[in-house]
């Protein structure tokens, strides 16, 4: 019997969301966890932006370490593969000179962080993020610097064995935010998984509201 796996992003999330999200067998937020409270409270796993700024400002930030989403989960994942953005680098500097560190890998200084709070670290393969390149680059011709963390977590989890005999939930992707990530690419990406039966969007059912009760 497979699991109920709640991937939970940190836009909107309707009312209703949060005892679908709690009641799963595995929850993965994302970064600083904001969508605890109104997206539930259960945090099993914290899948970080490893590179560039926010990855610096995390793994230097003891706050962090100590915020309820981060302190209670099992695992960290650094949803960018150090390598691939490595490569990355020479032609993202010439693209997008603002993103002189963009590169910059603390995949290291999370996985320390890890060790010390007894947590699993893992970083999510690069084929993962290759194969999501080659699928975004069919359905937009606009440039951009890479998937967002959303979408990588979201691809690695129905790549992994057995994924067909889970039930895969997402609440919280409004597919809006930083312009370097291809958003609209993204959502068409999404709601082929969802069109595939791979996943089920708690934003596009009927849930019931807390007034209603179970």
């Amino acid at each position: 019997m497979g699991r109920r796996i709640a991937i939970v992003g940190n836009g909107e999330i309707l009312e209703g969301a949060a005892d679908i999200i709690d009641c799963s067998d595995l929850v993965i937020r994302f970064n600083d966890c904001r969508s605890i409270g109104f997206g539930g409270e259960k945090t099993d796993i914290v899948a970080v932006c490893n590179t560039g700024r926010p990855g610096k400002v995390m793994t230097e930030d003891a706050a962090w370490r100590a915020t309820p989403g981060v302190s209670q989960a099992a695992a960290i994942w650094s949803v960018r593969h150090p390598v691939k953005f490595a490569e990355m680098q020479p032609s993202l500097v010439q693209d997008w000179p603002e993103l002189d560190d963009f590169c910059a890998d603390y995949s290291d200084g999370f996985a320390a962080i890890a060790e010390s709070s007894g947590k699993d670290h893992l970083v999510i393969p690069r084929e993962v993020h290759d194969e999501l390149d080659r699928v975004l680059k069919i359905i937009t011709v606009d440039p951009y610097v890479c998937p967002s963390s959303g979408l990588l977590a979201i691809a690695y989890v129905l790549s992994l064995k057995g994924a067909e005999d889970d039930t895969v939930v997402i609440a919280g992707f409004s597919h809006e935010g930083w312009h370097g990530h291809p958003f609209h690419a993204e959502k068409q990406v999404v709601s082929a998984f969802e069109a595939a039966g791979r996943l089920t969007n708690l934003s596009h059912i009927s849930l019931p509201s807390a007034s209603q009760g179970a």
